[in-house]
């Protein structure tokens, strides 16, 4: 029996990435690097193994549509029209300012003007699947650079359209007018709202259906269709892939389903996204690479730096302070995975000719492979050009101000909130409403607007500032509250502030667990994980389901925090030791209750003559009488006929104490 060529070459990729991904986890080298390096290893330009390349570009297109899918159930409709402004402004002005700086530069170099404006749609675009899959590996997406690299990635996905309108009008091709190029764009952007209001009435509905049927494959089987669907349609009418599947999932993320979804979506978007990078892989022909290293390294460093200051003057324009900007740039500053298809355009209408094309992919993939390292270095060299750049300071708080916020007339033993996202909102308004003095610092201009047009007190400007946390009076602040989502920023923070106010009290929100011993360490009196709060209300309400008693969940609790959530993140021995006395609660304590009939020789006596306890190890906690329940009746409460008591001990002594009441 002949084997299909697709599942040879997938097992090959396989067998090779598995062994090539494992050594470079032991390096410490991002994982997307080992894949692009399997792809050079078994491509056609290396040992010549991947015969289907087609079909494995197909796959690989499914796994960004799967990882743009996820993301955009991260997000919410109510943040995309926060960030509406920095899309189409923000991201408009990078893709306009790109073409123009390039097609100047090739117009200098002695290209003609069509094929300077094409190597402007080029290098326009930036990696949507790197950055994305780099920054939700760093848990970055949410803070303000990841933010900033969202929204301009979102405008550069839906500009590709207009780029590949224009393909052909720049290679010659007289037969498509400009009349043809706006009809098809406006009916690319009518199609494009239509399905985002076809998906946003017909989505919810369908997955209530399908969850009415109880059926794990079909909930999974429908959630594929949903985002893939939803991804072809929208490359019907000349949209992204990647641009539908987020849709699909922006769509989702208001339903009560999405964590399900996400947690159902992750494998299969993990395998086909490893695909997408072999494929990059594929792509690079090593021998081309050789022959042309002077031009490709000349291009590389051109184009990281030529994108990058672009992108960081836009972000700055944006508003946006010192270091967001220069991390954003750094991140955005490689070329797009949607750059080869236009490049591949461009070569059939005599664009870019084939010697142009080889050392435009080769600098292309090895800005891409960068990538993670890049990202990675941003924080540094953002901390450092923000000391040799720094942002103008802060506006003085006027005296007016300073009255509202203190009774004495300044901030002293004031909360310092930094972010203003729900968290940030809901302490603001809590400590208004109990006139404790605060002021708030956010990093999003837009915002800081909005919430001063509101009459709130709060701030431009960036935390990990010395500058501006002194002139949030941090040395006489009682408590900073970092109610952000940037684990770099947070503990840089905690850092700096510790150092400016020993006696602060420091208080962190992280997402994640393992975020929390080097907060701690770094000067944080508490941290607080969503992860982990998660967790508690999981396991609490899982007992309260096996009938533990409220008190004994309340003591677990109190145990897990007061050892710094160590139970949920390390195997320790005082981990297991306090895991095994919960299981011991859980199997232990159980409650039952019984009904005092009229003949049960306790009617009539108290629960002290009883001794309830002393003989059968079972005590009444609650007592349910004429619909109302007395919690801890005392010793001197008096037992009647019909009176509902509740029981708790183990398990096997609750069926003694049943019949001694009911005897």
């Amino acid at each position: 029996m002949h084997t299909p060529e697709l599942l040879t070459d997938l097992l090959l990729i396989f067998l090779v990435s598995v062994p090539v991904a494992f050594l470079c986890l032991r390096l410490k080298l991002p994982l997307l690097v080992g894949l692009m390096v399997t792809g050079i290893l078994i491509g056609p330009y290396g040992l010549g193994l991947i015969r289907g390349l087609e079909e494995i570009e197909i796959l690989a297109e499914i796994g960004v549509a799967l990882l743009l899918f996820t993301i955009g159930i991260e997000f919410s409709i109510s943040r995309l029209k926060e960030m509406r402004r920095l899309v189409i402004l923000g991201g408009g002005l990078q893709v306009i300012m790109t073409i123009a700086a390039t097609a100047g530069a090739a117009v200098l170099f002695g290209r003609e003007p069509r094929q300077a404006v094409f190597f402007g749609f080029l290098i326009a675009l930036s990696s949507t699947a790197i950055v994305l899959k780099t920054l939700d590996e760093r848990m970055e997406i949410n803070a303000p650079h990841g933010q900033a690299g969202v929204g301009i990635l979102l405008f550069q996905d839906i500009s590709i359209v207009l780029m590949m309108l224009f393909v052909p009008i720049l290679g010659g091709e007289g037969s498509i007018g400009w009349l043809s190029v706006l009809w098809s764009l406006g009916g690319s952007f009518l199609a494009l709202a239509a399905i985002v209001a076809a998906a946003w009435f017909l989505m919810p509905r369908f997955l209530k259906l399908v969850v009415g049927l109880r059926s794990p494959e079909i909930f999974v089987l429908s959630v594929i269709l949903l985002s893939l669907g939803t991804a072809w349609i929208t490359s019907q009418f000349g949209l992204s892939l990647a641009l539908g599947a987020f849709i699909a999932g922006l769509v989702i993320s208001e339903s009560e389903f999405s964590h399900q979804i996400t947690a159902d979506i992750l494998p299969f978007r993990d395998v086909f996204n490893s695909l997408f990078f072999v494929s990059i892989g594929l792509l690079l022909s090593v021998s081309a690479l050789w022959e042309h290293i002077g031009t490709v390294a000349i291009l590389v460093v051109s184009l990281f730096a030529g994108k990058a200051l672009i992108i960081w003057l836009v972000i700055r324009l944006m508003k946006f302070p010192q270091r967001v900007a220069v991390m954003t740039a750094l991140g955005l500053a490689q070329i797009g995975e949607f750059s080869f298809v236009l490049a591949k355009a461009g070569k059939s209408v005599d664009l870019l000719p084939d010697t142009d094309y080889q050392s435009f992919l080769a600098a292309s993939i090895i800005t891409m492979a960068a990538t993670p390292f890049v990202i990675a270095a941003s924080p540094k060299i953002g901390y450092f050009l923000q000391n040799i750049l720094p942002d103008r300071a802060p506006e003085p708080v006027d005296e007016e101000d300073e009255l509202h916020l203190t009774s004495s007339g300044g901030l002293t033993n004031h909360v310092i909130i930094v972010g203003y996202g729900l968290n940030g909102r809901n302490l603001a308004r809590v400590l208004r409403a109990v006139t404790v003095p605060y002021t708030i610092l956010e990093l999003n201009p837009r915002v800081v607007q909005d919430a001063r047009a509101k009459g709130e007190k709060i701030n431009f400007g960036d935390a990990t500032r010395r500058e501006l946390l002194r002139h949030a009076n941090i040395d006489e602040a009682y408590a900073l509250v970092l109610a952000m989502s940037d684990p770099s920023s947070a503990r840089r923070t905690v850092r700096i502030a510790r150092q400016l106010n020993p006696d602060l009290y420091i208080v962190v929100r992280t997402r994640y667990v393992s975020e929390i011993t080097e907060l701690l360490e770094l000067g944080a009196n508490e941290v607080i994980p969503e992860e982990f709060e998660t967790s508690i209300e999981i396991f609490a309400r899982v007992l309260q389901r096996y009938g533990v008693a409220r008190q004994v969940i309340e003591q677990q609790i109190e145990t897990i925090r007061k050892q710094g959530y160590e139970m949920l993140r390390s195997p320790s021995a005082v981990t297991q030791v306090a895991l095994a006395n919960l299981n011991a609660a859980l199997h232990s304590a159980a409650t039952e209750t019984v009904t005092v009939g009229e003949g049960a020789y306790v009617v009539g006596r108290s629960l002290g003559e009883l001794q309830l306890r002393r003989e059968t190890g079972v005590t009444i906690i609650a007592v349910i009488r004429d619909n109302e329940t007395t919690v801890n009746p005392g010793a001197e409460f008096t037992i009647r006929a019909g009176d509902g008591l509740v029981l708790l001990g183990e398990s096997e002594k609750l069926e003694e104490a049943a019949h001694k009441l009911q005897g």
